[in-house]
């Protein structure tokens, strides 16, 4: 009998576990003003952590570290920071949209139980890493892997998640005492929440829209067509619109 020159394929998850997958995703939500004053127990802190320190990195360097911040003085202290902070980028808007900006909530870093800056140390696998040869962002990028890991794990716990961007990042620097060669990436505001939003509140505040995928869709170069994406782009509408129900179909 001649043996299958066909390879094999690794299998897919059930379609039960890839709909707990994709439901996760699709509900995780950027929380600002919904966090309740309940504590974050340790064994759930410690698997939320242990899920961002499992994420890919760029030549398995591992660059990350991880500042809790529990003391009220250091909250007080990043959150004038960013009121700081926060005051001069209203002013870079115009007009009507300078106004809409003013009323956003953008954070939540005394409220959460805990904050937390996730950082990039570049010097940690040394001079040269592989995969990082040509393209010395790799190592920022492989920590922003570690704050999704984190944050789909924290949403899966029931955690929200806030990440506060709006911060001079030397002010950051001096209040956590970082060292000249860490890199903090993501300052974050963790803890249990009344509720989650149905859709992003940026959405819901009218801010910004979700582009349509089709349009960010190009096949074999920039705005390129290979003709043959017809049924994946009508496979992506339909996937869209079920995302934006709040679920995928498998």
């Amino acid at each position: 009998m001649q043996a299958s020159t066909q390879a094999s394929i690794a299998p897919a998850l059930s379609a039960e576990q890839r709909a707990i997958i994709y439901g996760n995703i699709l509900a995780r939500r950027d929380v600002r003003s919904q966090f309740v004053s309940a504590p974050v127990d340790d064994a759930v802190l410690a698997r939320i952590l242990t899920a961002a320190h499992f994420a890919p990195s760029v030549g398995f360097m591992q660059p990350w570290s991880f500042v809790l911040v529990r003391d009220p003085t250091v909250k007080r202290r990043v959150h004038d920071a960013f009121t700081v902070a926060n005051a001069e980028a209203a002013e870079m808007f115009d007009g009507e949209q300078r106004e809409r900006y003013k009323t956003l909530r953008l954070e939540g870093i005394l409220e959460a139980p805990i904050n937390l800056c996730i950082t990039c140390d570049r010097d940690r696998a040394g001079p040269v890493v592989l995969g990082r040869t040509h393209l010395k962002a790799m190592d920022l990028y492989s920590a922003v892997c570690a704050v999704q890991n984190l944050w789909l794990a924290a949403r899966s716990e029931g955690l929200g998640v806030g990440w506060v961007s709006i911060f001079r990042q030397s002010a950051i620097r001096e209040i956590l005492q970082l060292p000249e060669r860490i890199m903090p990436v993501a300052y974050l505001c963790i803890g249990h929440v009344s509720h989650f939003l149905d859709q992003p509140e940026l959405e819901a505040a009218g801010w910004r829209t979700r582009l349509p995928l089709e349009d960010l869709l190009h096949f074999d170069g920039w705005g390129g067509d290979d003709g043959n994406s017809a049924g994946l782009k009508a496979a992506v509408r339909d996937a869209q619109a079920q995302a934006t129900q709040g679920y995928l179909s498998t």
